[in-house]
């Protein structure tokens, strides 16, 4: 096990804050004199099942803490999931079932494997002790806190400002999170800038039930590839982790160079000193573009095998450096019938070859698709497709397709 001072470098890697850096050296030095690992927490909110290099920041930083010996407990919240997190919502939200809750924490628990040490990891669920408490147990929950207090949260303040109703079960939302905290004992709690309220509100009720306030490591919001907004499904600027390594690789060499260091750091296991190496190389005029492939092909490595990343560079490098149709592309499985062009949109966007059938559309009319290097058009829509026809879409992705 590293030095507890090694160790705080590494966690502090590309941290936005840390609440406070003296506790958590004061941790790490009894974790590492007891042999005994800190109990790192996440909670997630399964009403948003998918998961981006955005979430993944956190879930990296918490694999780095893995690796320095330390026990992850994610927290499914399908108690508190059934109110919904009010951060960043402007009215409230409409109640998850139990149906949909156990549907996406299932999705959930495929999905963080990708990222998180299995062996270090367990995995537990919120209804367990909260649904539990007695109404007596409620009343002190709420007693902790005051609605002044509540209504410094952001959201709230300006929901009450402009009238937008709020209710009084959304309260309950940071408290029963922060339970969850003092019912794990957590050490440390991590979450993105935007999770401060939810996070420090553990602090705080571990502090009021007699226990060790636990460190609140706050991760920074990272920009999706327009280089400009939070990375977001919605607003197409996301790199799933899920998404093919072609798609994946071409998606990262898109990122502005200005991104190139924050992505280093947020979105990879590379070490502090090597991350100030290539720091260095860019300051002393390296090509960006010849240090953001070497991003890609780590990033992409994080989440794919060595051998799809090998084919993603190779599809890269023909794609669009040579600007010819790469002998190893994508395929796209179709029933044996006499399925269309119009038929196979669909499976373009499950691919995330594009956002939506609108933009598929748009880029028709902008004669950005071809069929077998012929541009097409709307009358094209129901031309019938054969095997291995190769369907291009924009100036990047090729697609071939296998009845």
């Amino acid at each position: 096990m590293l030095t507890p001072k090694e160790q705080m470098r590494i966690i502090c890697k590309g941290v936005h804050q840390c609440i406070n850096e003296e506790e958590l050296l004061a941790k790490l030095e009894r974790s590492f004199n007891q042999k005994e690992p800190l109990i790192i927490k996440l909670g997630l909110d399964p009403s948003a099942p998918d998961i981006h290099l955005g979430h993944g920041v956190v879930l990296r930083k918490i694999r780095q803490i893995q690796e320095l010996g330390h026990k992850a407990v994610i927290v499914i919240g399908d108690f508190t999931g059934k109110i919904g997190d009010p951060t960043g919502k402007s009215k409230g939200r409409n109640l998850l079932t139990d149906e949909q809750v156990k549907e996406n924490a299932s999705t959930y628990c495929e999905q963080i494997f990708k990222i998180l040490d299995k062996e270090r990891t367990v995995v537990t669920f919120n209804s367990q002790w909260l649904s539990k408490l007695c109404f007596e147990d409620v009343m002190k929950l709420a007693a902790s806190t005051t609605v002044a207090r509540m209504l410094e949260r952001d959201e709230f303040e300006k929901r009450f400002k402009h009238g937008v109703p709020i209710g009084i079960h959304e309260f309950f939302y940071p408290l029963m999170q922060a339970y969850d905290s003092v019912e794990l004992h957590a050490d440390i709690e991590l979450g993105g800038t935007d999770q401060t309220f939810n996070i420090l509100m553990g602090r705080t009720l571990q502090k009021s039930m007699g226990q060790e306030a636990q460190v609140a490591l706050l991760m920074p919001i990272l920009e999706g590839t327009d280089g400009v907004e939070k990375m977001s499904k919605s607003l197409g600027n996301y790199i799933g982790i899920h998404e093919p390594a072609e798609v994946m690789f071409k998606k990262v060499m898109e990122i502005p160079d200005h991104l190139i260091i924050r992505y280093f750091e947020l979105a990879t296991d590379e070490h502090p000193d090597e991350i100030d190496k290539i720091r260095q190389q860019l300051s002393e005029g390296e090509n960006p573009r010849d240090i953001k492939f070497k991003l890609a092909e780590i990033i992409t490595a994080l989440y794919h095998s060595q051998e799809e990343v090998l084919k993603a560079v190779s599809y890269y490098e023909a794609a669009f450096r040579k600007k010819s149709t790469p002998d190893d592309i994508p395929t796209m499985i179709l029933a044996i019938g006499r399925e269309t062009v119009n038929d196979t949109i669909p499976q373009f966007v499950a691919m995330g070859f594009v956002k939506s059938r609108s933009e598929f559309i748009r880029l028709l009319k902008q004669g950005g698709i071809r069929l077998n290097e012929e541009k097409i058009v709307e009358d094209d829509l129901n031309t019938v497709l054969f095997n291995n026809d190769v369907i291009k879409i924009g100036k990047k992705l090729f697609v071939r397709v296998n009845k």
